[in-house]
């Protein structure tokens, strides 16, 4: 959490100069709104002042609770839930309005940097960091190719652990002569599939459902377009669900 938090209180205006309650506010939102989490734990505020090089206030869990207390002069700014706190309506809308529509790549890049957070330690976890690089430096079409190649190679790596004999049955039915091979017997054999047809036989081996293949192809498209030069605008927008997309929905979803 340590990259996502504090590229969000550098996206606070004037954050030296706020005070902890003030922060307190701000690393609820973030835990809440920007990761999406059901509730800050006092314990997750205090991280977020540590990972920020800050020091925590004292009784974060008190200061907390008394924010759930409304007064005629003082709103009611947390609700409690469970073992934790979200944010009163009107002080996530406040909030949100303090931090402005000038910081909204810094926050978007927040919510994309979390999805680090779900994966294990390891070579798709950097891949993706690298990835998420890309895209706070502008580069949407980069972005969009390495996504791309985070999900598939992660689709051949979960073929030849959980699905290889399934796959191969279904290869060996291949009439299509754009494939050139009959067999995965290695990872490198799967570059002779076009990507295409890869997804069709994902999808008859059971590899993936009918709804992700339906992702797959149509973020196939996508990055057909990013990977060539066109006239089409890569948006933000665009980006941030490609990447979310592919991440919840193949890499997370099909486990290794």
């Amino acid at each position: 959490m340590s990259d996502a938090v504090n590229r969000f209180y550098n996206s606070i205006e004037d954050a030296n100069t706020k005070s902890q309650s003030s922060l307190i506010e701000f690393f609820v939102y973030f835990l809440t709104v920007e990761l999406g989490q059901d509730v800050a734990a006092p314990k997750d505020v205090d991280q977020c002042f540590r990972d920020c090089d800050l020091t925590p206030p004292k009784a974060t869990s008190v200061r907390l609770s008394e924010g759930t207390k409304g007064t005629k002069t003082k709103p009611q700014k947390y609700i409690k839930s469970g073992s934790g706190y979200k944010l009163q309506r009107h002080m996530r809308e406040a909030l949100s309005k303090k931090l402005g529509a000038e910081t909204t790549t810094i926050q978007t890049s927040a919510t994309l940097r979390s999805l680090e957070h779900k994966l294990p330690d390891g070579s798709a976890k950097l891949f993706l960091a690298e990835t998420l690089d890309c895209f706070e430096a502008g580069a949407n079409r980069a972005t969009i190719v390495m996504a791309w190649i985070l999900a598939v190679n992660h689709l051949f790596d979960y073929i030849l652990k959980h699905k290889h004999v399934e796959f191969n049955a279904v290869l060996a039915k291949n009439t299509d002569k754009r494939v050139k091979v009959t067999t995965i017997k290695q990872r490198d054999d799967f570059s002779d599939i076009p990507e295409g047809k890869f997804i069709e036989f994902c999808r008859s081996a059971g590899v993936v459902s009918n709804d992700v293949r339906k992702i797959l192809d149509q973020k196939l498209g996508t990055r057909n377009t990013s990977a060539h030069p066109s006239g089409v605008k890569i948006t933000r927008s665009k980006v941030i669900d490609f990447v979310e997309d592919l991440v919840e929905n193949v890499v997370l979803k099909y486990k290794l």
